[in-house]
């Protein structure tokens, strides 16, 4: 599980970055990516990237402003001339429908696929017997919503030494022990929790939208691995984020404090900050509330750690 960055401006491109756009890569645990929002120009940026169009599963746009959709019927034309004929699921606030349906249909763009659009007022979303995604109304000027990507938790490794004790031979019967089930043997009943090791724990990803700091941004990153938030403006400015229902990079990493994050990203600058050394006095205040945050910057993978991994890496 894997974050690639695609676009980190706020509001207009930039020469030196695009507007918002994410992707969750996650080809070890689904095949597939899964892309959180869709500025102008994201299809190019897919182009230069390792992403393949053909594998992405689903779209999640946290709003209705340009900068963070403007790019979705180029993109979702261009998915049926890259080898994408399954099933994309689009979600997002009232009105996203509307917008697809109406500028696929007035361009005559043809999609060879089916494409879902499902909108949504916040709650879980989504979940299968793999992950599970829910969403909260943020604070901005129109309906913006954050979104926690929760993987759910693994069954431990099988204690091969004791199962071979207990005459269970490798097999079905080994699946149905994975998934918590008991099981008849030679020796009597093997219930899983005997020979199960310690679960793994599930991965936490929580992706924001456009927002002042507020209560739900907490919840929704509460103990998340990965925090991924907008800094539109450094702290000398926080009447204007205040004014333009915005964050400073300092406001991100309070939230992140206050969630007990692991990991902060920023993202979402103002095209004022034109250069790494203008973006470094974002990433230095917000460093001081929170020292494990970092900048997100385009075309750089950014891991989803587990626990016990982050501790090696350390």
């Amino acid at each position: 599980m894997e974050l690639y960055f695609m676009g980190t401006n706020a509001g207009v491109p930039s020469l030196q970055r695009n507007v918002t756009s994410l992707a969750l890569r996650m080809y070890e645990e689904r095949r597939s990516f899964w892309l959180f929002d869709c500025g102008e120009g994201t299809q190019h940026q897919v182009l230069r990237s390792p992403l393949k169009l053909s594998k992405l599963e689903k779209i999640f746009i946290t709003h209705l402003h340009g900068d963070h959709l403007f790019g979705l019927p180029g993109l979702l034309s261009s998915r049926s001339y890259q080898g994408g004929d399954t099933p994309l699921v689009l979600y997002g606030p009232k009105g996203l429908e509307q917008y697809v349906r109406m500028s696929l249909g007035i361009s005559e763009s043809h999609i060879n696929y089916e494409l879902i659009v499902k909108e949504h007022n916040g709650g879980l979303i989504f979940e299968d017997d793999s992950i599970r995604v829910e969403s909260a109304l943020l604070e901005h000027r129109i309906d913006s919503y954050g979104y926690r990507v929760t993987e759910l938790d693994k069954p431990g490794r099988l204690d091969f030494e004791a199962l071979a004790k207990l005459g269970v031979k490798p097999g079905p019967l080994y699946g149905k022990l994975k998934r918590g089930e008991s099981i008849e043997s030679e020796s009597g009943t093997v219930h899983a929790k005997d020979v199960l090791g310690v679960p793994k724990k599930g991965r936490v990803v929580t992706i924001l939208g456009d927002t002042r700091p507020c209560s739900a941004g907490i919840q929704l990153a509460r103990n998340a691995d990965v925090l991924v938030h907008e800094a539109t403006f450094s702290h000398e400015m926080v009447e204007t984020a205040y004014n333009y229902y915005h964050s400073t990079a300092v406001q991100a990493a309070e939230t992140a404090l206050a969630a007990q994050a692991r990991q902060l990203v920023l993202t979402h600058f103002s095209s004022r900050y034109k250069d790494d050394e203008q973006l470094e006095v974002l990433l230095e205040e917000a460093s001081t509330v929170f020292p494990n945050t970092r900048l997100a910057k385009e075309h750089e993978l950014v891991p989803v750690w587990r626990s016990e991994q982050r501790e090696q890496e350390i």
